[in-house]
């Protein structure tokens, strides 16, 4: 309780007959709120003072008593000089307006701080809040043995169609994630969720590489319902860390994709190779917590096996599940609407790579950021934003439409490599395999040796190509101006 009334709390807020629910800031939300007020306040007085200060002139002391023709010239020469000079006391006052600006200053940063650190563990709060409410309403609140082999201990989180629980498993001793998928009753039959799951919760089993979640097992509930048994770590996810600190370093984001980028290589030399289709913070689990340990990808819900008879490498394999997944992270290609479904290839986790790392180092998502997933489907985000501009970027010479913030700053290195990720057209981009040879993600004693390869000359070819345009960007920006 009181953890809500300093941090947040849900307040009713009726809409004529209707009513709403929304978070209001707790009282130390409001406290920090007030004091930056405070501090606004306190900086414009100063400001105000110190320009009234600067309009004062200091009285003119040749008035005083009559001076010579040789004074007056002495005085002429002199005279705006002496006008500028501030007197002992106005120097003062100027001396304490920069004093007190500074303090405010450093005041200011420091309620920044603390804001940052309480939004932290509002965060956390918050999430407790919900993983509570939805535990209080979860037909399995009551921690039932499943299977007669895994006990349920609490809620760990909850999705559009499944809830997580950290379970302990009575045969092998151990703890595990208990993963419990509910399938729509209105889902049509011919869709065959369960069959379609099944499957690919198959192949999951097989896998096995050190930062790859693994499946212990899987079984039926009943016939709306089934569950799977997979790897449990305390640490969060990719996705919970960027929402507590926003962004991190260019050394922890390119150590978080080269462990990527290891599992996805190895999911492409297995036979049959495997694309995940669902690459994104919130499947990248950080072990430690923290970015610089180990992680594990997990959820193979939307992966496809690029089996002989459904792949060519050629055209790639036909997606069967469109609208499926999370559209900031997949590439054009998955949003082409025609007669036929559309073609995809491990280049979908490609892109999605290039997604997750231009969003570890910036804090936001390249494209669609500030929209929902309904939003980007309906406007066509991903698609009609590199349409718009393509032909200008063939005119250009110029690659793609990511655009880069001037902080923080990244090295020219990390930014190419990003546009190689997100190039529009898909015959442009690279594949797993390449990616892995990327001179980005090897150790610099590599990289010479590495460019020697067809795979790895191609990609530097490709490097230097998007090096040479960004000379290219200025213009780019004055002609959409000028035609705007």
């Amino acid at each position: 309780m009181q953890d809500r009334l300093r941090l947040s709390h849900f307040t009713t807020v009726r809409h004529g007959a209707s009513s709403t629910e929304q978070w209001t800031d707790g009282y130390a939300f409001q406290n920090l709120i007030k004091q930056q007020e405070r501090i606004n306040s306190q900086r414009e007085e100063i400001e105000r003072q110190r320009k009234m200060l600067t309009k004062r002139k200091p009285p003119a002391m040749g008035q005083a008593l009559p001076a010579t023709n040789e004074q007056k010239q002495r005085k002429s020469k002199t005279n705006g000089a002496e006008n500028e000079t501030p007197t002992l006391a106005e120097y003062h006052k100027q001396e304490i307006f920069k004093l007190r600006l500074g303090h405010l200053k450093k005041e200011e940063a420091e309620i920044q701080a603390e804001l940052e650190r309480l939004e932290r563990v509002r965060n956390l709060h918050i999430r407790e809040l919900k993983r509570i409410h939805n535990e209080d309403n979860s037909q399995f609140k009551d921690h039932p043995t499943l299977s007669d082999r895994y006990l349920l201990l609490h809620l760990l989180g909850r999705g559009g169609f499944s809830e997580v629980y950290k379970a302990f498993d009575l045969t092998e001793q151990r703890y595990v994630a208990v993963k419990i998928h509910q399938l729509n009753k209105n889902w049509r039959d011919e869709k065959n969720y369960h069959k379609h799951a099944c499957r690919e919760y198959r192949i999951h089993k097989e896998l096995d590489h050190p930062r790859i979640v693994k499946l212990y097992d899987y079984f039926s509930l009943d016939t709306d319902s089934f569950c799977t048994v997979l790897e449990y770590y305390e640490g969060n996810d990719l996705d919970f860390y960027l929402k507590q600190h926003k962004s991190m370093s260019e050394k922890e984001a390119r150590s978080i994709i080269i462990k990527i980028v290891n599992a996805l290589k190895y999911l492409n030399e297995i036979k049959p190779p495997i694309i995940h289709y669902d690459l994104k913070p919130g499947n990248i689990l950080l072990v430690n917590g923290t970015a610089c340990g180990e992680i594990k990808i997990t959820d193979f819900g939307l992966s496809k096996t690029m089996d002989d008879d459904s792949y060519n490498s050629v055209d790639g394999m036909e997606l069967t599940s469109q609208g499926a997944g999370t559209y900031w992270y997949l590439p054009p290609e998955c949003f082409v609407v025609g007669k036929e479904p559309p073609k995809i290839s491990n280049k979908v986790d490609v892109w999605s790579v290039g997604v997750i790392f231009y969003q570890c180092l910036y804090g936001r998502k390249p494209f669609g950021h500030n929209q929902s997933q309904q939003d980007i489907l309906q406007e066509n985000t991903i698609l009609f934003f590199f349409k718009q501009e393509f032909y200008l970027f063939l005119f250009l010479f110029f690659a793609t439409e990511v655009q880069f913030p001037p902080k923080p700053i990244v090295t020219s290195e990390a930014k190419a490599f990003i546009r190689r990720r997100l190039a529009y057209q898909k015959e442009d981009c690279i594949d797993v395999q390449q990616l892995a040879c990327d001179p980005y993600l090897l150790p610099h004693i590599q990289k010479s040796v590495s460019t020697s390869s067809p795979a790895g000359a191609a990609i530097a070819s490709t490097s230097g190509a998007s090096n040479n345009t960004s000379s290219n960007w200025d213009l780019f920006q004055g002609h959409r101006l000028f035609n705007t």
